[in-house]
């Protein structure tokens, strides 16, 4: 699409299985196995799935904080994926990412000043007056006092950390934010917090989101479409409401089933998946949903079930609507 400012196209992401003493590769790990979308401008599209799915490498492999091992990635219509590592950092600045441990995200030998202050010195952005002067501007937006920039990480409580993050992932001027998480380490009460702060610099700044979650009660709320995965694939994408109104695919229909009723008197008919979660080293033929699925006709243990448009804006991957 015309608008589009992210374009993932049949990325994969393989780490090899190395064994013996000469370290040969015999078989590997299929994270993100063959995974396409598109993020418009100024949308939020949430990614769920279980722990395990690939969504935070497929996340990182975008960014190229890990290197896909195929596919395409296109920001701005530019290839992420063929520029150089000279290219990619100038590119950098327009993409950002906000990590889900607000503890670990945060170095602890240095000021927050210090912290915020150094991708703009790295990137060349700004004398040293005006430097000290967005980060004050930055941690007053995100809602801590401007004399937090003297103080360290560990004198702030979890929810403060993730505010700082996303002060960082600010301070370039990004488009597209990849939040990996980023509210799944914190109290329920402190989750809301955070999520109406990222919905209101989202509209203060022009920002896109791709917002990585396992929580679809958080993904539901601050997301325009959702996609859920499953053993690094991509089985159904569809704008926010109808994914919740309409689930197509058995996986997301067992998904949301698992979501607790705050009413008392309604009743909720509860999808039990059989089995585990397959082994992405060994993920079984056909459709990699076939092994738990309650609906799976002999066709989904043998072909991979095409990616289709079954209503306008929504996909899915399953042999039941082929």
């Amino acid at each position: 699409m015309s608008d589009a400012l992210l374009t993932v196209s049949n990325l994969k992401k393989y780490f090899p299985i190395r064994k013996g003493v000469l370290r040969r590769t015999v078989g590997h790990v299929k994270a993100v196995d063959d995974v396409s979308f598109t993020v418009q401008k100024g949308e939020t599209l949430g990614i769920v799935g279980e722990s395990g799915c690939g969504k935070s490498t497929m996340g990182r492999s975008i960014l190229r904080l890990i290197e896909p091992t195929g596919g395409e990635v296109k920001f701005e219509n530019t290839n992420l994926t063929k520029l150089s590592k000279g290219s990619l950092r100038t590119l950098r600045q327009k993409m950002q990412i906000v990590f889900q441990d607000p503890y670990a995200s945060l170095n602890p030998k240095f000021k927050i000043g210090t912290i915020l202050e150094r991708p703009m010195q790295i990137h060349g952005l700004y004398t040293p007056a005006e430097r000290r002067k967005r980060v004050a501007s930055l941690l007053e937006r995100c809602g801590l006092d401007p004399s937090a920039a003297e103080k360290y990480p560990n004198e702030f409580s979890g929810g403060q950390r993730q505010r700082i993050g996303i002060a960082r992932a600010l301070t370039l001027n990004p488009s597209l934010i990849v939040l990996d998480e980023p509210v799944s380490a914190l109290d329920v009460s402190v989750q809301s917090q955070i999520i109406n702060l990222l919905e209101d610099l989202q509209e203060a700044f022009s920002l896109t989101y791709l917002f990585i979650a396992h929580d679809l009660s958080v993904v539901r709320h601050i997301s325009d479409r959702i996609a859920v995965m499953y053993l690094g694939q991509t089985m159904e994408l569809a704008e926010s409401l109808e994914l919740f109104e309409a689930p197509l695919h058995p996986y997301t229909q067992a998904l949301l089933s698992a979501i607790p009723v705050p009413d008392p008197d309604v009743k909720r008919e509860r999808i039990l998946l059989r089995g585990d979660l397959p082994s992405p080293a060994n993920p079984p033929a056909g459709c990699p949903f076939h092994t738990r699925c309650k609906d799976a006709k002999d066709i989904c243990k043998t072909k991979k079930p095409v990616w289709k448009e079954v209503r306008p804006g929504h996909h899915v991957a399953c042999h039941l609507y082929s």
